[in-house]
This record gives structure tokens, sequence and C-alpha cells, in this order.
């Protein structure tokens, strides 16, 4: 059996063996995955396969699902997303039960991309779509231990009225994320599903990995100048970040990093009021803020969250969204990677942001920090290690 053919059938096999207790899925598609493997081998497609999941019910109408099928991906199932009843979205609902963290059971994996970050720490997936309008790409993934990405605002087609929402991708790395990059905004053969009832970008010519020039700008803020972070969770992303400068891969600039709070004007925006005076206000400021910040290619970076993962009770009255839902307010690209751990085991995140449309410099900036950074290890949940 090649590896074309048997990728597919061990991303079957690790669901069917570890899902039972992650509950990180409400659909598996064994003999369709298995036929478009088959089928991607025979066309010759690029991606061969490549075994991915997609985020929620409606994930596999989604323009990046119908694009990675495109150009050969074999989607595998359905991940989970929050069920009714709570206001706070960083956990997921499976088919048997709620989505545990693969680190610690007794946490979420974070939300609303909880079964798509839980199957690719896991190696239940090579990679999965998320959507991501207030951190929910990035939180998962820091949770997990993986990497997430944000694109811009807009770069792709989403449902969401509001603008809040962008497409987003989770993978174990950043080069593992590659693919999502290569065939969702630079196409992939021809979209063949139903049309959307949206105007679809046209491919953009795609060079990855994308050269760089280090050590890259970069300004840091612990808390964007508002959030209260949990002490230990900035201290292990500030240890990432020294070790960054430490290794040449970033040169720290002297820039403020204060923002206004955007919780209202969120807030405002989602409920249908962005004309709000105060919600255009704050909007306008830190647009204005971060523009001057990320001027001349600047990366910014901060933690992904100002908290560890929470227990399935919920996060209280602390938002896990303090630190991300700027960049849904701004539109900028936003990625998470993993920085380290806690002392009692919980992964925590480092957030890189860069100017609107730099997608594929994040990307490529993303790739250069985990090099310079320790290899992700892989979740004890995952049993045997991912391949």
């Amino acid at each position: 059996m090649t590896r074309t053919t048997s990728a597919v059938a061990r991303a079957l096999e690790r669901i069917g063996r570890l899902d039972p207790a992650l509950h990180a899925f409400i659909e598996v598609w064994p003999d369709e995955a298995l036929a478009r493997e088959r089928e991607a081998a025979a066309r010759r497609l690029p991606l061969g396969g490549l075994p991915f999941a997609v985020k929620g019910p409606s994930g596999i109408r989604s323009f990046a699902a119908r694009r990675l099928i495109a150009a050969g991906g074999s989607p595998v199932g359905a991940t989970s997303v929050p069920g009714p009843g709570t206001h706070w979205q960083t956990w997921g609902l499976g088919a048997h039960g709620r989505t545990v963290n693969p680190w610690r059971a007794d946490r979420t994996p974070g939300g609303s991309s909880a079964g798509s970050a839980v199957a690719v720490a896991t190696g239940m997936a090579e990679l999965a779509t998320g959507s991501d309008g207030a951190g929910s790409v990035r939180i998962p993934a820091a949770w997990c231990g993986v990497f997430g990405l944000k694109t811009t605002n807009g770069l792709l087609p989403s449902p969401d009225r509001s603008g809040l929402a962008s497409a987003g991708v989770l993978a174990r790395s950043a080069a593992a994320a590659e693919p999502y990059l290569r065939h969702v905004l630079g196409g992939g053969g021809p979209d063949v599903a139903p049309a959307l009832p949206l105007p679809l970008p046209p491919p953009v010519s795609l060079s990855l990995p994308l050269p760089l020039s280090l050590p890259l700008p970069a300004v840091y803020s612990e808390d964007l100048g508002y959030a209260e972070v949990d002490p230990e969770v900035a201290a292990v992303v500030r240890a990432a970040v020294d070790r960054l400068v430490a290794a040449g891969t970033v040169r720290l600039l002297g820039r403020d990093a204060a923002l206004l709070d955007p919780v209202g004007a969120w807030t405002a925006v989602r409920g249908g009021s962005p004309d709000d005076p105060e919600a255009v206000r704050v909007r306008r400021t830190n647009d204005e803020r971060l523009d001057a910040l990320l001027v001349g290619g600047a990366l910014l970076l901060t933690p992904v969250t100002p908290n560890r993962p929470h227990g399935h009770e919920g996060p209280g009255d602390l938002y896990s969204t303090a630190l991300t839902w700027a960049f849904n307010l701004s539109g900028h690209p936003a990625a998470s990677l993993p920085a380290g751990f806690t002392g009692d085991g919980c992964p925590v995140g480092l957030q890189l942001a860069a100017a609107r449309g730099a997608d594929v410099r994040l990307l490529a900036a993303a790739r250069a920090v985990e090099d310079a950074l320790p290899a992700a290890p892989v979740p004890p949940a995952a049993g045997r290690a991912a391949v």
C-alpha cells in the first residue's frame, strides 16, 4: 500500500481509536474519504488525497473545503463546534459528548473550531478548516498546541454578514498549513461545487515558502494596553519572544502597542450596530494605531489568550477573546503558534499579527518563528505519535 493510498486509512484508524474519548467529530465519512483519495491518486491531483477535516455541519460546503477537494484533498469528517445553552463559545460538542482538550481532559479545547484543533493535534487529520469571528481558530489552536491562522477579513468568502468572521486553517505546524494557502488562496483546479451566494476571489499566484530576511521587525505587547493576563501565561510567551530575539529571528522595535479595549465595539458590530458612534471611534482609533505599529512589515506579538484553558463549566467572567477579537474588528491576519506550557500542563499560544493582506508573509514568518522555538510535542491523548 502506498503512502498516498494509506494516508486516509491512517487518519480513519486514528479517528476510530481516539475519538471515542476526545469527541472531536460530529460525523465521519470513511467510504467517501477513501473514494476521494483513490480519485486524487488516479487523477494525480496535487494534494494526493491529503486527509483533512471540516468545521461543523456546514463546513463541507465552505469555499475552502471546495478548493481543497478540487486540489485532491479528502475530507474525513466534520468536527465539533459549541452546542446550545452557553453564551461562551470556547468548547465543542461532538457526536458522543463534550470535546476534551487532548492535553488535559478536564479542560476545554477552546472554540469555536474546537474539534478541528483536537483533530490536527492528535493526528486524526493533517489539517482542518475553521472560521474565526473573535478568536475561534486562534484560541483552540493555542489551547491544543497547534498552528492556527485567521486570514485577512474579506480575503475569502464568509457567510458572516457582520464582517467579523474570516476563514482559517488549523494544522500541526505552519509548514503543514501551506497546502491551505497554496490551494485555497491560489486555487487548485476548477471549483466544481455549487456556487456560493458570494463573489469568489480569483486564484492568485503563490510562491511558498516565501523567502524572508531575518531578523523580522516586531513589536511585543503582553496585554495590548487593556487586558489582564495570567502572569504565568505572560511569562511563557515572553520567554518564547526572548528566545526568538536571541536566535536572531526577530528584532523588537520600541513601539507602544496600546489599543482601546474592543469589547464594546465588537459587541455592537456583532449585534448589528456597526455605526454606533463609540464603536466607530474605537475601530478608527485602533486601526490608526495598528497601522502605525505594523508599518514597514513589522509583526505584532502577543499572547493568544489572557488565560489558560478553562474547565468544562466555562470561563467565568473572563474573556478568553480579549487579545484576539481586536484583529477581527480591524481585519488583520493573525496566527497562533505553540509557545510552551504552564506549570500545570496547559499549552500557551503566541499570537502573530501582520498587515492586512500579508497572509503569505505571515505564514512565512510563522515558519521562521517555529523553526527557532522547540518543536511542539504530541499530546498524550494522541497515543502513538501522529504521522
